[in-house]
C-alpha cells in the first residue's frame, strides 16, 4: 500500500466566481489552461470545474438578471464533460462573500448527502453540527464516501484572472481575514498574461507572500483579450460578437435582446455590495 502513495494524485475542483455578464470564450479557456497546468505537474488531477455566477444583490453596474446569466453559462458548458454551472450562489437573496461560496462547495464535497441541509445554511459556520443529527439516514452513502479517508476529499481552488487577484488590494472590497482563509485553506489558481506583474503584487502583499506556495500562477501564452465589458460595448453598438462567445450564447442574447444602453445603466450610482458591507463592518 505504501508504494501507491507517491503516485496518488491530489484531486482538484476548480471554482470560478464572478459576474459572467455574459460568459465568454475566455471564461471557458481559463478552465482549460488551469487543467493543463495541474496535469502537467503530475501531482494533481482536475476532476471538476464549477462556474458560480454572482447573485443580483451584488449590485454591479450593468449586471443583468442572474436567471439570464446562469442560463447562458449552462448553454456555454452544455458540451463540456467536466465544467458545470452551480446556481446556489446566484439564487441567494443577499450577496455572499467568495469565501462562503468556497466553504459551501468544500462542504458539499465533504458530505454530498448534506447538500439539502446546506441549501438553507447560508452562513455555513457550523455545518458539521447539523450533519451529526442524522447519523443513520444516509449510512450506506456515508460509508462509501468516508471509507477512503478524509485525505481523498478533493481540494477546492479558486480559479481567477490576474484582475481578481489584484482586486485584493482595493480597500474594502475584500476582508483581510477572508483573503487569508482563501489562500491558506483553499488556494488560488491565477491565469495571468505573459509579462503581467502578478508576481510583484504577491511580493508586495504579506498575506499572499506567506501563502505563495498555495497560489498557482498559470501563464497564458496564447493571449486572449476578450472581456464581458467589451462584449457588452460591442452589443450596445450593434457590432458582431461572433467567435467571442459560444454560438448558443450569442443566439440567446439576440433572442432576448439582453444588452442595451438601458441594461448598462442598471445599478448606476449604487455602491457595490462588497464595498458597502465591508465599509460598514469596519466602522462598527
Amino acid at each position: 500500500m505504501a508504494m501507491e502513495n507517491p503516485d496518488k494524485k491530489t484531486e482538484v475542483v476548480l471554482l470560478a466566481c464572478g459576474s459572467f455578464n455574459p460568459i465568454t470564450n475566455m471564461h471557458l479557456r481559463l478552465f482549460e489552461l488551469a487543467k493543463d497546468y495541474f496535469h502537467e505537474t503530475g501531482k494533481y488531477k482536475v476532476i471538476k470545474g464549477i462556474i458560480s455566477p454572482v447573485g443580483d444583490a451584488y449590485k454591479k453596474k450593468g449586471l443583468i438578471s442572474a436567471n439570464h446569466r446562469v442560463t447562458m453559462a449552462k448553454l456555454a458548458t452544455k458540451n463540456s464533460d467536466w465544467v458545470e454551472v452551480d446556481d446556489w450562489e446566484s439564487s441567494q437573496s443577499e450577496w455572499l462573500e467568495t469565501l462562503k461560496v468556497l466553504r459551501y462547495h468544500h462542504q458539499k464535497l465533504l458530505s454530498p448527502d448534506a447538500t439539502n441541509i446546506l441549501q438553507s445554511a447560508v452562513p455555513l459556520t457550523k455545518p458539521g453540527r447539523k450533519r451529526k443529527q442524522e447519523p443513520n439516514r444516509h449510512d450506506p452513502v456515508k460509508k462509501k464516501n468516508q471509507n477512503p479517508d478524509i485525505k481523498s476529499v478533493p481540494q477546492v481552488k479558486l480559479l481567477c484572472g490576474s484582475d481578481m487577484l489584484e482586486s485584493f488590494g482595493i480597500p474594502n472590497l475584500w476582508k483581510l481575514e477572508d483573503i487569508t482563509e482563501i489562500v491558506k485553506n483553499y488556494g488560488l489558481v491565477c491565469i495571468s498574461r505573459a509579462g503581467n506583474n502578478v508576481e510583484k503584487f504577491i511580493y508586495e502583499s504579506d498575506i499572499l507572500w506567506k501563502h505563495k506556495n498555495n497560489i498557482h500562477l498559470v501563464e497564458e501564452w496564447i493571449t486572449n483579450d476578450i472581456s464581458s465589458t467589451k462584449i457588452r460595448r460591442a452589443l450596445r453598438r450593434g457590432q458582431s460578437i461572433r467567435y467571442l462567445v459560444p454560438d448558443v450564447v450569442q443566439a440567446y442574447i439576440e433572442k432576448n435582446n439582453l444588452y442595451t444602453p438601458e441594461s448598462e445603466d442598471r445599478n448606476a450610482g449604487v455602491v457595490l455590495a462588497a464595498l458597502q458591507k465591508n465599509a460598514s463592518d469596519s466602522k462598527n
